[in-house]
């Protein structure tokens, strides 16, 4: 029998959400102070990128095919942990990961396998949800200034009354190009994946009675040939059948399909398949598309093709415009078409919170965006950094005692925050008044030509097409970097963004042809020891040597050390001949 009376929390922040979006969000928001709740229905946190799904987090760099365009900020931080904790690629040990940050961060606590069941309002404003937790029976009330919905199908919206769009919009909605004629109510679909692995024997396949039956005929267009994961292509589900109010037809549906195109890899002699057995089958289907929540602005399919740069940005992307086919595996046409952007776009502030519910913010896929537009804002990476910064915006309003929409009066300080904590927005520099490096003088022990030592205070912190704007050395061991302030100041903190060689990708997959395009490990370039000497008038006063490194951003926090100049001594990397250093940032008082 469950209790009668809930267990009423109170939070400054609640992000309802566990995905990608969620994570980085609640540990944004916590990071700069709010104190924070992070509400998943689901054992493992990562949505899309769980163990129960095992999607790889794509990004604007477009699986490395569009140079330096590779998210930073927390799931840069995430990923190389997992890069050198995971090297085995493992999607638990990921999830394991995920938990580990979140549960572990100050100011947040973390809600695992808790539903959300309602949403009480006070006029336009959320005043609290209810929620029970499935594992343990408690039911709770959890009250917060702010909200912010990261659940993927706006779940938290729509039960506070928000306005949405859903289907796709017509031509004559917002005069998009690439848009259908006319309006409906098809959405993209869901999958299901699997993996198989390599028995070393032959290994009979046995097809259930209950899965399709499929030949290369109904394949066309469905590349299968990489039989050891698969495939995003066995889409359903968005035509016919409702992503959300049919799920449970749509899984049993999937599982059918998986069996089915499985039983024709096995058995229809054309794969060399023999000696192969399905080693996991996922059983939660993967959404693409089901609502998005209206804002204060709907991004736009111009304003990607345009590359579009807001005033108010505070994240971008980069996939193309990835429309799959209604219908999805039940028609017999190319699953998707890529409509390609030239440059990243940014995403507006003003499509991460809703434009009638006065107090929710949203992340991930649901933010405020057209259909086309959508087919490129909802992959993970892209929700990932919309989620970061989301959460530091959510946490801003709390820390001024304002609502999300009234950020826009300080939306500078916003970006400046965004770019602190290792977030790229492009446009916008580096201009934080209390960084002493950017009026220090800089210099170096050597660099190559276009690899200035005065490029790490420049404001940009990563390659823009020619720019470098990184310090790069001729040399490695003993190279140093420094920041010459012309008076005595006390340093309180240091803060490094290194080369993490933002080209190429991260991310863990279950596609061994996705893999096979990453470079393993720890990428060469990150520079892995190095020492902080303070000098004061000439003569070293303090050092902090550090061993190890494998993060592209690092903070370090001093007793504020009396010095009129810092260096950074860079004594090793993970294999690259150059010690790079894209940017320095030196905190205090004059």
């Amino acid at each position: 029998m469950l209790p009668d009376m809930p267990i009423i929390k109170k939070y400054d922040v609640i992000i309802v959400g566990g995905g990608m979006s969620g994570v980085c969000a609640a540990i944004a928001c916590a990071r700069h102070g709010a104190k924070t709740a992070l509400i998943q229905n689901r054992p493992v946190l990562g949505g899309n990128a769980s163990s129960e799904i095992r999607m790889h987090i794509c990004g604007a760099d477009q699986h490395g095919q569009r140079p330096d365009a590779r998210e930073t900020g927390i799931l840069e931080e995430i990923l190389l942990d997992n890069r050198i904790r995971n090297p085995q690629n493992s999607f638990s040990i990921l999830d394991t990961i995920l938990w580990e940050k979140a549960r572990f961060q100050d100011g947040l606590e973390l809600y695992l396998n808790t539903h959300m069941t309602g949403a009480v309002m006070e006029g336009s404003r959320i005043n609290k949800i209810t929620a029970l937790q499935l594992t343990t029976e408690k039911l709770f009330e959890l009250e917060a200034k702010i909200f912010l919905d990261a659940t993927g199908d706006g779940t938290l919206a729509v039960m506070a009354g928000a306005e949405y769009m859903s289907g796709r919009e017509g031509k004559n909605v917002f005069a998009e190009k690439y848009a259908p004629d006319e309006s409906d109510r098809v959405t993209m679909g869901n999958t299901l994946l699997f993996k198989a692995v390599d028995a070393g024997k032959p290994v009979p396949f046995i097809k259930p009675y209950w899965a399709g039956t499929y030949n290369e005929e109904d394949l066309t267009y469905r590349n299968h040939d990489e039989i050891t994961s698969g495939y995003w292509w066995i889409e359903l589900g968005g035509d016919r059948l409702d992503v959300i109010g049919d799920g449970e037809i749509i899984r049993d549906e999937l599982l059918k399909a998986v069996y089915g195109v499985w039983d024709h890899i096995k058995n229809s002699g054309r794969h060399n398949a023999d000696n192969y057995c399905l080693d996991w089958v996922g059983f939660l289907p993967g959404k693409r598309e089901s609502r998005r929540i209206t804002g204060d602005y709907i991004l736009k399919e111009q304003d990607l093709l345009a590359g579009r740069i807001f005033d108010d940005a505070v994240a971008y992307g980069g996939w193309p415009m990835d429309m799959h086919v209604a219908g999805g595996l039940g028609v017999r046409l190319e699953p998707t078409l890529f409509i390609h952007m030239d440059e990243v776009y940014t995403i507006p502030y003003r499509s991460l919170y809703s434009r009638n519910v006065e107090n929710l913010m949203l992340g991930g896929r649901a933010i405020s965006a057209s259909h086309m537009a959508f087919g490129s804002t909802r992959v993970m990476a892209t929700c990932a950094v919309i989620g970061q910064a989301g959460g530091t915006a959510a946490a801003m309003a709390t820390e001024k005692g304002i609502l999300p929409r009234e950020i826009l009066t300080h939306i500078k300080e916003l970006q400046q925050r965004l770019l602190k904590d290792d977030c790229h927005i492009p446009g916008v520099k580096n201009e934080d008044a209390g960084d002493m490096a950017k009026r220090a003088r800089i210099s170096c022990s050597s660099s190559i030509p276009g690899g200035e030592c005065e490029n790490a205070v420049n404001g940009i912190s990563r390659k823009i097409k020619d720019d470098t704007n990184c310090w790069i050395s001729e040399a490695v061991d003993g190279e140093w970097l420094a920041v010459k302030f012309g008076k005595t100041v006390s340093v309180s903190q240091v803060h490094l963004k290194f080369d993490s060689n933002l080209s190429k990708e991260l991310m863990i997959s279950l596609s061994r042809s996705t893999l096979s395009e990453q470079i393993p490990g720890i990428p060469p370039q990150l520079v892995k020891d190095y020492s902080i000497e303070f000098y004061k008038d000439g003569k070293l006063v303090y050092t902090r040597q550090i061993t190890g490194n494998y993060m592209r951003f690092t903070k370090h926090d001093f007793s504020f050390v009396e010095c009129s100049s810092v260096k950074v001594r860079v004594s090793s990397t993970h294999g690259d001949p150059h010690a790079r250093i894209f940017e320095i940032r030196v905190y205090g008082d004059e």
